[in-house]
């Protein structure tokens, strides 16, 4: 026997998880099927320290504190969660789709894809033996503190990341370094303005061009300004953490039977985050539509526009009420 779904969400980070716990509410037969061995995306995988500003009631919180309580949210309803799983296709059959991981064969009326930028790969530092000190002395994410802690850092970049990074290690960390390679950072304007308030020291315009190990075992970075003579300086810290950003590998669902379309090489989605085939919406950083903002704020909202749309069009019948004080769910 094929087991059967009313929707089935495909990713669980924080998007998914909202979806899910939407469905929930509608009373859907839901399962999530997520590739990581838990649930949380990216913000469990490589920022679980990172403090979240950007959603409505919490001025602050920490990755892993926002999806543990969306986990807890989840635990209220009969929702299947299945982590560890990639799904390698979805193909279209008169009652749905079928969706179909290494491990088994599921039957889905509605898809909402959650995946955001597919499979993320941070972007390496381009110096020849960077490898050598990978997950020793260098690091592309600060996902535990503790390993920081008294430790003099450098951060390399200059997005939202970098700031947030080189900030989440401040308290703990005997001192830290934000290198960049411009004079100006690309963060959001408030976040630049905690970095200026901050201990962070700012080093611009400069790139990393070499590493060595130095004979107690910390790293002596070699700099390079940017333009002008390309001078050369040195400084030696105990950690370094490049925030290049993240490539990403949408090919799995480049092999899925189901084709659709792009914008911008992100899923298109319209105003129900419907994509151009019918039943399959989409959700978070993985699509694109006029006026986007990659946001986990802007993932919750898509999340019950998304599941709305799936009871309006394919289960009339249990159509319920809007506002969410009146999705009660059943004790």
């Amino acid at each position: 026997m094929i087991e059967s779904y009313d929707i089935t969400i495909i990713g669980g980070g924080p998007a998914g998880m909202f979806a899910a716990f939407y469905a929930g509410m509608h009373n859907a037969k839901t399962q999530v099927v997520e590739s990581l061995a838990e649930l949380g995306g990216q913000v469990n995988a490589l920022y679980p320290e990172k403090t979240i500003l950007d959603v409505a009631g919490l001025p602050a919180i920490r990755g892993r504190e926002l999806i543990a309580g969306q986990r807890q949210q989840l635990e209220q309803f009969p929702l299947t969660i299945k982590t560890g799983q990639a799904v390698t296709n979805v193909s279209q059959n008169e009652n749905g789709f079928t969706v179909t991981t290494a491990q088994e064969t599921t039957q889905t009326r509605a898809v909402i894809v959650a995946v955001g930028n597919g499979a993320f790969t941070p972007r390496k530092l381009n110096v020849e033996n960077a490898e050598q000190f990978t997950n020793h002395q260098l690091f592309y994410s600060a996902r535990n503190l503790e390993k920081f802690r008294n430790q003099e850092v450098m951060v390399a970049g200059g997005g939202d990341a970098a700031i947030d990074q080189a900030l989440m290690l401040a308290p703990v960390a005997k001192a830290v370094t934000l290198l960049h390679r411009r004079s100006q950072f690309r963060g959001l304007a408030h976040m630049v303005d905690l970095l200026e308030q901050s201990p962070v020291k700012v080093v611009t315009p400069f790139l990393i061009s070499g590493l060595q190990e130095t004979a107690n075992g910390a790293l002596d970075v070699t700099l390079k300004t940017v333009g002008g003579s390309g001078e050369l300086a040195h400084q030696t810290v105990d950690k370094l953490v490049v925030s290049y950003g993240f490539t990403a590998d949408h090919q799995a669902l480049d092999a899925w039977d189901v084709d659709l379309a792009e914008d911008h090489r992100l899923i298109a989605v319209d105003s129900t985050m419907a994509t151009s085939v019918a039943g399959i919406y989409a959700i978070g950083d993985g699509v694109m539509y006029r006026g986007k903002q990659p946001l986990i704020a802007t993932g919750y909202g898509e999340a019950p526009v998304a599941v709305q749309a799936i009871m309006t069009n394919f289960f009339p019948d249990r159509r319920g009420p809007v506002h969410s004080t009146s999705l009660t769910p059943k004790q």
